[in-house]
């Protein structure tokens, strides 16, 4: 959808960055094919590339190279007159709050500035549609804020669809309105993250007792009420539901009537990590964990898995 904010998450070797490279055309997929804004990955790369932007993990600036300089030879690469690329240069400087340093080298700029300039050098040529390999990475908490917000105003301003991997998934939670989770070279979730944490995890609800015998007493009332497996660990219970907040009450209510006192009641909003967790029995972050050792053997895996007998299309 235009404007879209799309987050692709997984561990380590999942594939992310090869399926990105595969829809940005830098390397083709060995069977299926893909649509990109309205073009085919395999038949028409160039119609693609001309219509989308892409930022990598790593710095796409010449070191040598002052800012407005680099936006500018950006612009002639894409064909842009002289006269487009200087005025798209200096839209890009102030939307990006770049202007600042305009006029020093690449190698002069902090990291956030950087990833700043590597997203104002994606979007010279005005893409509808932007890749975004984990702009966040190795940023201090400050510049990721400060990246995030930019990141945002593209939308705002320029109905710019964002399409990003993240390690960070309190980013994805909170900005992306849809969310795509990898493992080991698949698709396993595609949806928003309000929906995959409600259908995949629940809320965690946690009630405790005076005693071991009040907590077993508990156990048939939760489970009926919460329609749930509740899990008994000494004098507290817990369980997870789709609708805590409006359950927990109900909860304590019934077992007051009940005659069981309940010590203390807690309700914990899932995570992304809980829905990888729900999808695959491990975290995200045990997974990259694991698969770290043998992230290349995942990734080469990958132009198989990621695209047998499937058609995927991004606009």
């Amino acid at each position: 959808m235009r404007g879209e904010l799309v987050a692709f998450l997984g561990p380590n070797g999942a594939g992310k960055s090869t399926s990105l490279r595969m829809l940005t055309t830098l390397i083709p997929p060995t069977s299926g094919t893909a649509r990109v804004v309205g073009h085919d990955i395999r038949s028409d790369a160039a119609g693609v590339r001309a219509r989308i932007g892409y930022v990598g993990q790593l710095t796409s600036g010449s070191f040598s190279q002052r800012v407005r300089d680099e936006l500018l030879s950006q612009g002639a690469f894409y064909g842009m007159s002289r006269r487009d690329s200087i005025r798209r240069a200096d839209e890009l400087i102030g939307s990006l709050d770049l202007g600042s340093f305009a006029t020093r080298t690449v190698q002069q700029l902090s990291g956030g500035q950087k990833r700043r300039l590597d997203i104002a050098l994606g979007l010279m040529h005005a893409p509808p549609l932007i890749f975004l390999d984990e702009p966040s990475t190795g940023l201090d908490p400050q510049s990721r804020a400060n990246l995030w917000e930019h990141i945002l105003d593209l939308r705002t301003q320029h109905g710019t669809t964002v399409f990003l991997t993240t390690h960070y998934l309190e980013e994805a939670d909170r900005y992306a309105e849809r969310v795509m989770v990898m493992d080991k070279g698949r698709i396993i979730a595609d949806d928003g993250a309000a929906a995959l944490k409600a259908t995949l995890a629940g809320d965690v609800l946690t009630f405790g007792f005076a005693t071991e015998a009040d907590a077993v007493a508990a156990r048939p009332v939760i489970a009926r009420l919460g329609s749930a497996e509740v899990a008994l660990d000494g004098d507290s219970l817990s369980l997870a539901v789709p609708d805590g907040d409006r359950l927990l009450p109900v909860i304590v209510r019934e077992l007051d009537a009940a005659g069981i006192l309940v010590r203390r009641a807690t309700g914990v909003p899932p995570t992304l990590d809980d829905v990888f967790l729900a999808l695959t029995g491990r975290t995200l972050r045990e997974a990259g964990e694991g698969d770290a050792a043998s992230a290349s053997d995942v990734t080469a895996d990958t132009n198989t898995d990621t695209n047998t007998d499937k058609t995927g299309v991004l606009s």
